[in-house]
């Protein structure tokens, strides 16, 4: 059995759940992490001023791309690094190329976590995923900002100059010489490059964590080392104690941690339902369904104004990372009328994972909305619109039906608003479920003009499940518009 202190490896379904910190400073007395290479992630609602931008989220030719990123009102600096290393990292991603008819499609995904938040650092871990031929491929790095003094931090910037990083790459090499053969420890170099993701667990230890196979062969999958606090405290820098300090202390999260108490957590909740359901008789008026993905966003908020202004309602597919970050605009949502549905939480194409994997996307989204507007959705739209029999017998037990669409507004890839009001007018018809996007400035510039050409032409504007009526959406059926459903065979 290897040594406690230095364990490697990650349970998947905590690492991305866990969001809670110890309030205690490190110590011998601290309890020890079951998995020590677990990060200590902050719950981002309670950072101020803590929004998401997205980069590009759909499909780019022949990619499924999701690009997404925290922005910081007061660190600027740190939100113009995050862009660039996101779209360096996308840039490199679309030159790799593919041929136009590969099949599946090559997936680009973008995931974030705080590794810490405090008055003095924050710290942002990107998971960079990406497949092409060779499958399904992970990098990691932490950005972390300073901001007593302003300035952004590369990980390795969080050690005391060069001995410190090599006696730090001397340790973790001699903890991989003992992980057996699916790592290779002589691959590890003593570079800042190589030293790009450095967080720390909740007892203060030290957590160096490696892109899949820079140190290790294909299937040994994320290889991490948790250095002992005390040992890597003397090779912290000034701000790498801050941040350690940061990591710590921060405020715990009460989350469930298995899929069984998140699911219990989500299903006690009464089914998600618009305030104003039933107001409207779709069986007699020409009602039409706006719907909007990936969001919540910085574009939210005056989507939200739009619609109240033209006594309008929409159903939101929202992503749970996002919805984590800004509960307020999901209250919001429930509150005016509208209907928060799941879109998955990281927009990753469900088709391309294992059941338990599609589950833990789901439940876990499940679980932050329930827990915030205190309902359980019961739709879900599965990222790029991507179904099949699996996905849509894992939402049947989740209690949650699949809404596509049956007209596009095409709006992802379009930075006119006329053109986008153009087509979602042109296009639309009684019954209808119109996609659209609350992430993109410019559909929600385009907002006005829908409202008021589809208005002026007689129609009404109601969540997804008042298109049928008295008829109840049926969990696992997929549903296009108001007039079509179907059912997979299980």
């Amino acid at each position: 059995m290897p040594n406690l202190r230095f364990i490697g490896g990650i349970a998947w379904m905590a690492v991305t759940i866990a969001g809670c910190g110890v309030a205690n400073p490190p110590s011998a007395q601290a309890p020890m992490p079951s998995e020590p290479t677990l990060i200590n992630y902050v719950d981002p609602s309670a950072v101020q001023g803590l929004n998401t931008r997205t980069l590009f989220s759909g499909e780019t030719g022949n990619l499924h791309v999701h690009a997404v990123y925290p922005a910081v009102a007061d660190a600027p600096r740190l939100t113009e690094k995050l862009h660039g290393t996101v779209s360096e990292e996308l840039d490199r991603f679309t030159r790799s190329g593919s041929p136009a008819d590969t099949l599946p499609k090559p997936e680009f995904n973008v995931d974030w976590q705080l590794a810490a938040a405090s008055p003095e650092v924050l710290g942002v871990r990107l998971r960079i995923g990406h497949s092409m031929e060779s499958g399904w491929s992970e990098a990691r790095t932490t950005v972390w900002y300073d901001r007593t003094k302003g300035r952004v931090l590369d990980s390795a910037d969080l050690l005391a100059g060069r001995p410190a990083l090599v006696t730090l790459a001397g340790i973790v090499r001699s903890e991989l010489a003992l992980r057996g053969p699916l790592v290779t420890p002589n691959a590890l170099r003593p570079d800042r490059e190589m030293f790009d993701s450095l967080g720390f667990n909740p007892r203060g230890d030290l957590v160096v964590e490696f892109d899949d196979k820079q140190v290790g062969l294909e299937v040994a999958g994320r290889v991490a080392v948790a250095v002992p606090s005390a040992t890597a405290a003397p090779l912290l820098s000034e701000v790498g104690l801050r941040a350690q300090r940061a990591a710590v202390q921060a405020k715990k999260v009460p989350v469930p941690m298995s899929r069984e108490e998140i699911k219990a957590a989500s299903t006690d909740k009464p089914p998600a339902r618009s305030s104003k359901a039933g107001s409207v008789d779709c069986a007699r008026l020409r009602c039409v369904a706006l719907t909007y993905d990936d969001g919540p966003g910085p574009e939210t908020s005056r989507l939200l104004d739009i619609l109240r202004a033209h006594g309008a309602r929409a159903t939101f597919f929202s992503i749970g990372s996002n919805a984590s970050a800004r509960p307020d605009l999901l209250r919001r949502m429930r509150d005016e009328g509208h209907l928060v549905a799941n879109h998955g939480w990281s927009h990753r194409d469900l088709t391309m994972l294992p059941s338990i994997k599609i589950s833990d996307q789901l439940i876990r989204t499940q679980h932050t909305i329930a827990q915030t507007i205190g309902q359980a959705p019961t739709l879900m739209r599965p990222p790029y619109g991507d179904g099949g029999i699996q996905v849509a017998a894992i939402a049947g037990r989740l209690n949650m039906a699949l809404v596509r669409w049956n007209v596009d507004s095409e709006d992802r890839q379009d930075a006119d608003p006329r053109a986008i009001a153009d087509r979602t007018v042109a296009r639309a018809e009684p019954g209808a479920i119109v996609l659209l996007h609350d992430s993109h400035s410019a559909t929600v510039d385009a907002a006005p003009e829908i409202l008021r050409r589809l208005s002026a032409a007689g129609y009404i504007f109601v969540t997804v499940p008042e298109l049928y009526g008295l008829g109840e959406m049926v969990p696992g059926r997929i549903y296009e518009s108001g007039g079509v459903s179907t059912a997979l065979d299980r």
